[in-house]
């Protein structure tokens, strides 16, 4: 059974925060993880543009993934294009609790955690996101927990940036488990990372 998993890109995202993840996963796919990845955004296949001006063009429309991966962006800056923007508009966040609610397994890298909080669904959850905003997490009712990934079972959330690449290998461990996911930490030159794992968090040997 091939899991899916869709990271969701809105103006103003940070592009590291997408791109590691997808390229840890599609490097997994291509060796024959049982997964696909792919870039997605609510209105569908269109060119987005990230903080740093880079501009992707999304895969098409955010479907019914079982993993979705949320990027942050903007926060810091209280930018109307990023995370930040999208917490006020609110429609990523109410796209991100109907996910949810159909069965998706959420993640999310650096300020994306805010999404998924003002989604309503990290109330009370241990989580991380960068540290410029873990006040704001803890805020939103987050359990704080610095870490560089915290796993509290269909939610998983990483630290800032450079986290997504220890994300996207810890949930390639839940995926396909510890072997691929430590076959492409080498092929990739990335030492992989402790994870925080709470009682919800399946206990994978060696993930």
């Amino acid at each position: 059974m091939t899991t899916t998993v869709e990271i969701v890109l809105f103006e103003g995202f940070d592009e590291l925060d997408a791109l590691g993840p997808f390229e840890v996963l599609r490097q997994a796919a291509r060796q024959g993880a049982p997964l696909s990845c792919k870039l997605v955004t609510l209105g569908g296949p269109g060119e987005v543009q990230g903080a740093n001006g880079l501009r992707l063009r999304s895969e098409g429309a955010l479907g019914e993934p079982s993993w979705l991966v949320i990027p942050g962006g903007g926060w810091g800056d209280r930018a109307e294009c990023g995370a930040w923007g999208e917490a006020r508009r609110g429609e990523l966040p109410k796209a991100i609790a109907s996910a949810h609610a159909r069965g998706a397994r959420i993640a999310s890298v650096c300020t994306g955690a805010l999404l998924v909080a003002r989604a309503g669904l990290l109330n009370g959850r241990p989580a991380v996101t960068h540290r410029s905003a873990l006040g704001d997490l803890a805020r939103a009712g987050a359990e704080v927990v610095e870490a560089r990934v915290v796993d509290d079972g269909e939610i998983v959330t990483a630290g800032g940036v450079t986290s997504g690449l220890d994300l996207g290998l810890h949930l390639l461990t839940r995926i396909a488990g510890p072997a691929m996911a430590e076959r492409v930490a080498v092929e990739m030159e990335v030492r992989r990372e402790s994870v925080y794992l709470s009682p919800r968090a399946p206990r994978l040997a060696g993930g």
